[in-house]
């Protein structure tokens, strides 16, 4: 398939809080940051993410400003209903939430065991919620994470 997801946004209240938390607090890196009518086109990726052949990341996390009133109110709906706004692959859900709450970032859900994974939610302190996620080895969601290659079982004679 050639169809890929190459921008995910988060939309944000303040983008320099929010560049500072995602940051500072989760670890991405400031990728593209230009004046766009007022507010930034403001892009971060994960410092290990996959690379496309030309070197620039497979997907980029966008700041976007709540510019927008249904996107506002579409936040805000999520946040009071307790619903995380996206979700963050991690390998190691304990160490990443240890890591985290030391530094002072709230969860408005501990790791818990979801069947396939695990997974916690923390606050990004901006009004949005949003879920970091560990596939257990062999749940379907891991086989699908398996970078540059085959799904676990792939190939092999295994049934579904």
């Amino acid at each position: 398939m050639s169809i890929r997801v190459g921008i995910a946004n988060v939309i944000v209240d303040n983008q320099e809080q929010a560049e500072r938390f995602y940051t500072e607090m989760l670890g991405f890196v400031k990728h593209v940051d230009v004046p766009a009518g007022g507010a930034r086109w403001l892009t971060l990726v994960s410092p290990d993410a996959p690379r496309l052949p030309d070197g620039s990341p497979a997907v980029q996390l966008l700041l976007e400003p709540a510019g927008f009133e249904p996107a506002k109110i579409y936040k805000r709906k999520l946040y009071e209903a307790g619903v995380p706004y996206t979700m963050f692959f991690v390998d190691d859900l304990a160490a990443e939430h240890a890591r985290l709450s030391a530094a002072g970032v709230r969860f408005a859900s501990e790791p818990a065991d979801t069947g396939d994974g695990l997974a916690a939610v923390l606050d990004d302190q901006g009004g949005n919620l949003i879920m970091l996620y560990q596939a257990h080895e062999h749940s379907q969601a891991h086989e699908h994470r398996q970078p540059h290659g085959r799904a676990e079982g792939e190939g092999h004679g295994d049934a579904d």
